[in-house]
């Protein structure tokens, strides 16, 4: 799912893409002499280089804190006083403060709470700045595309732009390379019917088949997966973005939660599954205790750590052998406050953030650079993260978290893939409920 579910626990750093990184040394470096512009009509690129204080308002860390010091470092006559928030307040509590007297400078982009913000003017339309930096010409087209809303912020991927990532992330399969070998597997499957015909085999060799932290998100994230390489692209987007007219209750979303539903029945998955939060999933797979796991990339670094060459990872894939990769992701992103005293210099945080360094700290702490042009080379699971994502970006096939759709969203999702897991809630009624919670955001 999207910022701040599913992805916050820290990951180890991965010395292969410290090396990586190294090499873009050669490249330009942002200027670390900054100076204003007070012009009024317009924005500047050169800064102040008077000392200036900016307060970021957050609650996913890695990579924050990170590129707060990173930033730091480029322009010391900055500072970026970081203030973190836990999720679950997070919504409520940046409602709040945006719109208070006395605002943070810069805050973590949620559509949750920029639903409301966006429509009342307290956040910055960021296009002439875009415009000034050139970031269209720098960040993939798709991981802006989330970033980019109507007046009403009803419907995503259209009007201004409002944020900027900060780090990449996405979604795919882990698997055991050791317990594949043992149920005669020679490799990842490359269609949704080699994947069940996997999960067969691997339960007939007398091992659990996948991981589930069906008490958080990791139900969503396998009923998201399967559903990405089910559903045309265009048609998910338009539903999450929501253009006028869309419907998730179709006929391959309702393929891909009988999938789940009925994987569930098979015993594919844990019978405690919904009772398991994502670490435990995540722990529980790294024992060698299942043979495949949905997660992110966010997870890589240390399953990496604990499992070593034994862990792969592949995209969830479709119905058809050779399907342009797709995959959901999102991103750690930043807006600005329309109220902050520095505008500029906010801005200037959000340029640095497709920066050689920032990509650095971006792969450092498990997360995927900001900039697609960045070189993401790494070893073992890693290194296949970073090529898989490498092909979904090329293909233009990043794609969002379902749960960006509406502000209420998430809390349809997980009570309702719950359901599905345990038998509870038929596929139309899911769908059903999705849809419901989808109409009354457009009403």
């Amino acid at each position: 799912m999207s910022t701040g579910r599913g992805r916050r626990r820290p990951a180890a750093v991965a010395s292969a893409c410290t090396a990586t990184v190294l090499a873009l040394s050669s490249c330009a470096l942002l200027s670390t002499s900054i100076r204003e512009d007070d012009t009024p009509d317009g924005v500047s690129t050169d800064i102040t280089d008077e000392p200036v204080t900016l307060t970021l308002a957050y609650t996913d860390d890695p990579p924050t804190e990170a590129l707060v010091e990173g930033f730091h470092e480029q322009y010391p006559n900055v500072t970026v006083e970081p203030r973190q928030t836990e999720f679950t307040d997070y919504v409520m509590t940046i409602r709040l403060s945006m719109s208070s007297e006395n605002p943070p400078d810069i805050a973590q982009y949620n559509p949750g709470a920029m639903g409301s913000l966006i429509p009342a003017g307290q956040i910055l339309e960021l296009e002439e700045h875009s415009s000034a930096y050139g970031w269209e010409e720098t960040f993939a087209p798709t991981s802006l595309e989330s970033l980019r809303t109507n007046q009403d912020a009803t419907e995503f991927a259209t009007g201004n732009l409002y944020a900027l990532p900060g780090a990449l992330s996405i979604l795919g399969v882990f698997y055991n390379k050791e317990l594949l070998a043992e149920a005669g597997l020679d490799g990842p499957p490359e269609t949704l019917d080699e994947f069940d015909d996997a999960l067969g085999r691997v339960q007939a060799d007398g091992t659990m088949p996948l991981s589930v932290g069906g008490l958080e998100t990791g139900g969503v994230h396998l009923w998201n997966a399967v559903l990405n390489g089910l559903w045309d692209d265009q048609a998910y987007r338009d539903w999450v973005y929501g253009s006028p007219g869309s419907s998730i209750e179709t006929e391959h979303a309702a393929q891909a939660t009988r999938t789940v539903h009925e994987w569930a029945e098979a015993g594919y998955l844990p019978e405690g599954a919904n009772a398991t939060s994502d670490s435990d999933a995540q722990a529980a797979f790294a024992e060698g205790e299942s043979a495949f796991l949905v997660s992110g990339n966010w997870a890589a670094a240390e399953l990496s750590e604990e499992m070593g060459d034994d862990v792969g990872f592949f995209l969830a894939p479709g119905a058809e052998e050779g399907a342009a990769p797709v995959a959901s992701g999102a991103s750690v992103s930043f807006a600005v406050s329309s109220q902050s005293e520095h505008p500029d210099v906010a801005a200037a945080f959000l340029d640095y953030l497709r920066s050689p360094e920032a990509a650095q700290i971006q792969l450092e702490n498990g997360f995927l650079p900001a900039d697609p042009e960045a070189p993401t080379e790494g070893e073992g699971a890693l290194g296949e993260v970073n090529e898989e994502f490498t092909e979904v970006i090329d293909a233009e096939g990043l794609l969002p978290f379902p749960d960006w759709a509406t502000p209420g969203m998430a809390d349809e999702l997980v009570p309702g893939v719950q359901g599905v897991i345990a038998g509870t809630t038929d596929d139309e009624e899911f769908l059903r409920g999705l849809q419901d919670e989808w109409n009354q955001h457009q009403e």
